[in-house]
């Protein structure tokens, strides 16, 4: 490297001088990293790269797992759904048992669950078999994702630095997501079993990694904090009932949806009130004083709504309508993948020379072009037709999601940047499934027959929902434009004093 850099446990820098309110400063020297802390973020990368890839192949492989193992379509829904419930279900406590048990030590055992699991829905004979794999694999993830999350929040001073880190990562995610869908085509063509196998060998690399790279640390210091099992217990059955009521909104009945997203709200008023009186809660209830933090989470619910609902449309058009292979579905959305690109490259300058609300607020802008631009699909576009929409969409994401990943752990304190990053990763999951159910919702109530033209009509009927996630979440990031230095933080602090010094990656 040009220059030295810190050890792991360096100062973190002044906040004062990194905040948005800095954006138009003189440009800084470039930020290098030492050969450890690339291999720190390496790892960490091929971790949310593992996350990405798992998913995106499962979702091009199911119609093959239906056929070898005979599902049903309820049985079939459960597949996707087992995952989406562990991973958005357990998120929260995921991010608090990073703080609280160490990032390494959670980031390590739950990789090893990841990997083992990924294993055994290979060899599932059954759909029951398959189901409980998926969703031990999902909670796994709900443990990793945010402990790699905080341990890179914690190891990277904030700032220039960390947020380079941070985009990097993100980059890292979306290029799992958009090389999945492609690798987990060609893996179908030698049998789906093989989705599950590959995964199990980028796991044992990755833990293998892990263990020579991310740096030991002794036990965090809990005297005084006991494990908050009323919230930890009412908290998690709170999200898994909103998850399951939301993915199920089109499958189910009203009466059943209602009730369980009514039980999901109880169970969310009791965790609130046991939280009030905790001496060592779950999550501290100050921590939405931060209005950066709340946007962030809130923008993020929707663009992610918005995001994988246009997706999964994309696919139903391209395979249901228009006869495509899943290779040639897959080969079609890789454009999308652009932000694998463009996050750890032109990200950073942009976020240095504007700041990360305006490249929030421009990106959600670019998401919705993306989905307007695809309102008038007709029954015979070309893909020259599609690629604009495709290609703006890669833009959007690279800007957006490694921004708000950033903005939504900026100003928090090290004991609770696990539980920040899970409240993050929580809103993506949740938002995530609202806009699949919802446009899922849509598309069947505005298809009236299976022929081209009503099949057409449904699509453009649910194009309105990501058109109209992205445009409230953009609104929503609008109020951040002017924010003015001294607001408060997450961490309870000006956001314009100095951070205490951290020690090194737990």
């Amino acid at each position: 490297m040009n220059c030295p850099t810190p050890p792991m446990n360096w100062r973190r820098a002044d906040v004062s001088t990194q905040r948005d309110s800095s954006a138009g400063a003189p440009s800084a020297p470039p930020v290098t990293f030492s050969p450890r802390e690339w291999g720190v973020l390496l790892v960490l990368c091929g971790a949310i790269f593992l996350e990405g890839i798992d998913v995106a192949m499962l979702n091009v492989a199911m119609p093959s797992i239906r056929a070898d193992l005979g599902l049903s379509t309820g049985s079939l829904q459960w597949v996707m759904s087992a995952y989406v419930l562990g991973y958005g279900g357990f998120m929260l406590l995921g991010g608090r048992a990073a703080d609280l048990f160490g990032r390494r030590r959670m980031f390590v055992l739950w990789l090893s669950v990841f990997l083992v699991f990924s294993g055994l829905g290979g060899f599932a004979t059954e759909g029951w078999m398959l189901i409980v794999a998926r969703f031990v694999t999902g909670v796994a993830a709900a443990f990793m994702t945010p402990a790699g999350l905080s341990i890179i929040t914690t190891g990277f001073a904030e700032g220039p630095r960390r947020n380079k880190a941070l985009l990097f990562y993100s980059g890292t995610a979306a290029g799992g997501f958009s090389i999945g869908l492609v690798v987990g085509g060609l893996l179908t063509t030698l049998g789906w079993r093989w989705v599950f196998f590959v995964p199990v060998v980028l796991s044992a690399l990755i833990l293998a990694a892990a263990l020579a790279f991310v740096p030991k640390s002794s036990r965090p210091d809990r005297t005084g904090q006991s494990v908050d099992l009323v919230g930890a217990l009412t908290v998690t059955a709170a999200i898994v009932l909103f998850v399951l009521g939301v993915e199920r909104a089109s499958h189910a009945s009203a009466a059943a949806t209602a009730g369980t997203l009514a039980a999901g709200l109880a169970l969310l008023a009791v965790f609130v009130a046991a939280e009030r009186r905790s001496s060592s809660p779950l999550v501290r209830l100050g921590i939405f004083r931060s209005g950066a933090l709340v946007r962030a989470n809130l923008a993020g619910l929707f663009f992610a709504g918005g995001f994988f609902g246009f997706q999964f449309l994309i696919v139903l058009y391209l395979q249901e309508l228009r006869n495509w292979s899943t290779l040639q579905t897959s080969i079609a959305l890789i454009v999308v993948g652009i932000d694998a690109v463009l996050s750890p490259t032109l990200t950073p300058k942009l976020v240095d020379r504007f700041g990360n609300a305006r490249v929030i607020f421009g990106g959600l802008l670019l998401a919705a072009l993306s989905y307007a631009l695809f309102l008038p699909v007709g029954v015979d576009w070309t893909y020259l037709a599609m690629f604009p929409s495709l290609l703006i969409l890669g833009l959007a994401f690279a800007l957006t999601y490694g921004p708000l990943t950033i903005v939504a752990t900026d100003g928090v304190k090290e004991e609770e940047q696990g539980l920040a990053g899970g409240l993050l990763y929580t809103a993506f999951q949740f938002g995530a499934a609202l806009g699949l159910s919802t446009v899922s919702a849509v598309n069947v109530w505005a298809t009236t027959s299976s022929s081209p033209s009503a099949l057409l009509d449904g699509y453009r009927a649910a194009l309105w929902v990501p058109l109209a996630a992205a445009l409230v979440a953009a609104l929503i990031s609008a109020f951040g434009l002017r924010s003015r230095p001294g607001t408060v933080t997450a961490s309870g602090t000006p956001s314009d004093e100095r951070t205490p010094e951290i020690p090194a990656t737990r």
